[in-house]
C-alpha cells in the first residue's frame, strides 16, 4: 500500500513495486490521479481514495488489503504537503494542514499497518521524510518540524519493530522533481530556486531513481535512506560541524529572504 500514489514519489514507487512483482494499492485523496497511476502498473495495482488525515479510511484500506490477500507486506506512508515562506506569514490553518497530513497521516498508516505486520511476524514500513527532517533551514520551519517528527517516529519504531521481524525505513531525499517542488509557496517564496540553489544542484532528483533506491533500501533493511550524495554530504556537515552548518545556512536563508522583499 502506497499513500500519496497519484503523483511524484508515490507514483514512482507504485510503478517500481508492480514491476518487481508486487500487488499495489495506490492510495490517494486524488482518486482519478491514483487510477491513472494504477493503470500504468501492468494490471498489478488498484486505486483507492484515501485521505490520510482520516484514520478510519486508512484503517479500512489496510483491512481490505489483508482480507483480499491475507497479508500486508509493505506500507509506504508517503503522502505529504508543504507550505514554505517566512514563518510569521504562515497561518495556523497551514500549520494544522502540515501536521495533519505529514505527521498524523504517517501515524495513521503506522497505527493501521504495524499490528498486522506484528501478527504476521514480517513486513516493512517506509515513511517518507525529507532532508529538511535532518538538516533544517529557515523558510521551511513548519515543513521541517513535521519531517523531523517523521524521522523520530521511524527510528524509534524501528528499535521496537526489528526484533519482531518488522523493518522500518525512513526516506530523506533532497529536492525531488515532483509537484511539491512548486507548491505551497507563501509570500514570494520561490521553492524551486530555494531547494536547488541551496543544495548546490542543477536539477532535482528523478523520482524513479529515488523509487529504485528505496526498494533497494527495503531489501537491505536499511534504517535510513539519504539521497543524493550531495544530501549525504550536507547531513554529515550538520552532524560533525554544526556551527559551520548553522552559519552557512543562516547566511543562505538571509540571502533568500532579501530576494523575497
Amino acid at each position: 500500500m502506497v499513500t500519496g500514489a497519484a503523483s511524484g514519489i508515490g507514483a514512482s514507487l507504485a510503478r517500481a513495486l508492480s514491476a518487481a512483482g508486487a500487488y499495489v494499492v495506490c492510495a490517494d485523496v486524488d482518486l482519478p490521479g491514483a487510477e491513472a497511476v494504477a493503470a500504468t502498473c501492468g494490471g498489478r495495482a488498484v486505486a483507492r481514495r484515501v485521505d490520510v488525515t482520516d484514520a478510519a479510511a486508512v484503517q479500512t484500506c489496510v483491512e481490505e488489503v489483508v482480507e483480499r490477500h491475507g497479508r500486508l507486506d509493505l506500507m509506504v506512508n508517503n503522502a505529504g504537503i508543504t507550505f514554505a515562506g517566512r514563518t510569521e506569514e504562515l497561518s495556523l490553518a497551514q500549520w494544522d494542514a502540515l501536521v495533519d497530513v505529514n505527521i498524523r497521516g504517517v501515524v495513521h498508516g503506522v497505527h493501521a499497518a504495524y499490528p498486522v505486520m506484528l501478527r504476521q511476524g514480517a513486513g516493512h514500513i517506509v515513511n517518507t521524510a525529507s532532508m529538511a527532517g535532518l538538516a533544517p533551514s529557515g523558510l521551511l520551519t513548519a515543513y521541517a518540524t513535521t519531517k523531523h517528527a517523521v524521522v523520530g517516529l521511524s527510528l524509534a519504531l524501528r528499535t521496537e519493530a526489528r526484533p519482531q521481524g518488522v523493518g522500518v525505513t525512513v526516506v530523506c531525499p533532497a529536492a525531488v522533481e515532483t509537484p511539491i517542488l512548486d507548491s505551497g509557496e507563501v509570500g514570494g517564496f520561490d521553492g524551486r530556486r530555494y531547494y536547488l540553489s541551496g543544495q548546490g544542484i542543477a536539477e532535482a532528483l528523478d523520482p524513479d531513481v529515488l523509487a529504485r533506491q528505496t526498494l533497494r533500501a527495503v531489501r537491505r533493511d536499511r534504517a535510513m535512506l539519504v539521497s543524493p550524495a550531495r544530501a549525504r554530504a550536507t547531513w554529515t556537515l550538520s552532524r560533525w560541524a554544526p556551527g559551520l552548518f548553522h552559519r552557512t545556512t543562516t547566511g543562505y536563508v538571509q540571502q533568500q529572504m532579501a530576494q523575497m522583499s
